[in-house]
């Protein structure tokens, strides 16, 4: 790659630097140290009770609530149409939540040492033609104002801090996420060549104007042609091209499962090329190489989002029937802390949550919902009194490990202002690509903490040898349903179109599941566009 154009890899995206490729290493596992006596938890959703939803065995509603507007669902979609609501002067609006808390996929734990990720944990810099979305980070002050180009100024407390990346390779640390040396000249040819053609579709343009990729997603273009990768597998489209470099497919299988949960072997191509062309790297002058995060990863956006459901949402509520006649929604909905069931009649309603819930409250979406593929994921934060790699490349933010099964991980104080920390806390992600996510997911609740602990330990160990014997505290997160995994045919499918249809003008749909792609962005403007077509069909209507 020393002709032409070097790049760079991170977690998110390809961008351009000065970096080579090595070919991939095996690395020996080092023998196991005794383990310290370990605090250990497991948390995760509360599919205990949404498996109620299959039996329906609650008590006779004793209570009756009425709303104009009813949102069910309290994640980044929910939070964001209660957002939009409360911009457009609607105020009689509630939010209902399975959780005991608001958040999904953007929530968060904290121990005596810092606040942690339970799920997503950075947003990258949006796309400078997203103007909903810089128009919100503003009125957070994560964007502090404009320069003289119009460029937004990021308050850079809250971009990344440097070192912001390594890599654990051929037994030692190395800046970067991409092995810079050995690579042999077919790895650097095809390397080279795959970059020019994702930055060939990052500029494309479509006969209707449009980018061909884009975000939020539905603004991307119709062009049939490249629509037709959504009918085929990532690696698919590799071999197809030729792109046949263990190192280059490696990187490619690592972005999406970092994105979709899945690899290449099982995510479309259309979303695969995605990962590398929606984004435009042209929010600053420079096209920054860096993202969004803090110690609590997207729970921070979700929080700044939970200003407009005070007073206006309940937790621990399970809705468990909708009906709709002439005057409205009946919905009814199991208060958990109270053992009791309401009844909430609205004019019209929202549903902020996955098509998976979904089946279950609305049967003519049962069949739709078999469509619809959620790569499970497995989240581990430690406490480690030590690291064990002094004298080597930095604790970074992002940690990534060649060869392990896990996507690496996060230090979670890389954000804080304080520069000696007692005890370190780091967040190790793993996402559970598989062709049966269903068998995958089943497996996740009926291992034991000793399966968890040594499957973290185990990959972990690879760059860390005494982790176990470092390591005070795990808290393992599982999540079921992680995220929307794009299948082959998924994107611009039937199934995906049909469940995005309202029912009746009464009930809407909004998650990040019906764009395919589980990306704050899109989960915001999901939300958005319910409230929209909402409050526009009202207007039209009067």
């Amino acid at each position: 790659m020393k002709s032409g154009e070097n790049y760079k890899f991170s977690r998110r995206f390809f961008l351009k630097s000065a970096a080579a490729a090595v070919l991939i290493t095996p690395f020996l596992q080092a023998c196991k140290e005794k383990a310290l006596s370990i605090i250990f938890r497991i948390t995760g959703t509360n599919h205990i009770l949404g498996h109620r939803l299959r039996t329906k065995n609650f008590p006779k509603v004793s209570e009756q609530l009425k709303v104009k507007y009813l949102i069910v669902g309290g994640g980044i979609s929910g939070l964001s149409a209660a957002r939009e609501f409360s911009k457009r002067g609607e105020t009689d609006f509630l939010l209902v939540e399975l959780e005991k808390g608001i958040g999904g996929n953007s929530s968060n734990g904290e121990n005596q040492y810092s606040k942690f990720p339970l799920g997503a944990h950075y947003l990258p810099l949006p796309n400078k033609s997203d103007t909903k979305l810089l128009q919100f980070l503003q009125e957070e002050n994560i964007i502090q104002g404009y320069d003289s180009q119009s460029f937004p100024v990021f308050d850079e407390a809250q971009l990344t801090f440097a070192p912001s990346e390594r890599l654990f390779y051929r037994n030692s640390w190395q800046e970067g996420l991409l092995p810079r040396i050995g690579n042999t000249p077919e790895d650097e040819a095809q390397m080279q060549r795959f970059f020019e053609q994702m930055e060939k579709f990052r500029l494309a343009k479509g006969a209707d104007g449009k980018f061909l990729f884009d975000i939020p997603l539905v603004k991307s273009s119709t062009d049939s042609k490249t629509r037709a990768l959504d009918q085929m597998t990532m690696a698919e489209w590799c071999c197809q091209h030729e792109f046949t470099s263990p190192l280059l497919l490696e990187c490619i299988n690592y972005c999406c499962r970092d994105d979709f949960g899945l690899g290449i072997e099982f995510v479309s191509a259309w979303a695969g090329i995605h990962y590398f062309a929606g984004r435009k790297h042209d929010s600053t002058p420079k096209g920054a190489d860096t993202v969004l995060t803090w110690p609590e990863g997207n729970a921070r956006l979700a929080q700044h989002l939970k200003k407009y459901v005070k007073g206006k949402s309940l937790q621990s509520h399970l809705v468990y029937e909708i009906t709709t006649d002439n005057n409205g929604v009946e919905v009814k909905v199991f208060d958990a802390l109270n053992n009791k069931s309401i009844q909430i009649t609205a004019e019209k309603v929202i549903m902020a949550c996955p098509q998976f819930v979904n089946q279950y409250l609305l049967s003519e979406r049962k069949q739709l919902a078999q469509e619809f593929h959620y790569a499970p994921w497995l989240l581990a934060t430690l406490v480690v009194t030590d690291l064990g790699d002094n004298g080597s490349y930095p604790l970074c933010w992002d940690n990534v490990i060649q060869g392990a099964k896990g996507l690496g991980y996060i230090y979670d104080q890389q954000q804080s202002v304080q520069q000696v920390h007692a005890k370190k806390v780091i967040t190790y992600y793993y996402s559970f690509s598989s062709d049966n996510c269903a068998k995958s997911r089943k497996e996740l609740y009926y291992k034991n903490k000793e399966h968890w602990k040594k499957l973290v330990f185990d990959d972990l160990r690879l760059a860390h040898p005494d982790i176990e014997s470092k390591t005070e505290e795990i808290n393992v997160h599982l999540l079921g349903h992680g995220m929307i995994s794009p299948v082959p045919g998924f994107i611009f499918g039937k199934a995906k179109a049909e469940a995005a249809k309202a029912i009746a003008n009464r009930i809407f749909f909004a998650h990040s599941d019906l764009a395919g792609i589980s990306i704050f962005e899109e989960a915001f403007h999901q939300g958005i566009h319910a409230v929209n077509q909402i409050l526009d069909a009202s207007t039209l209507d009067t």
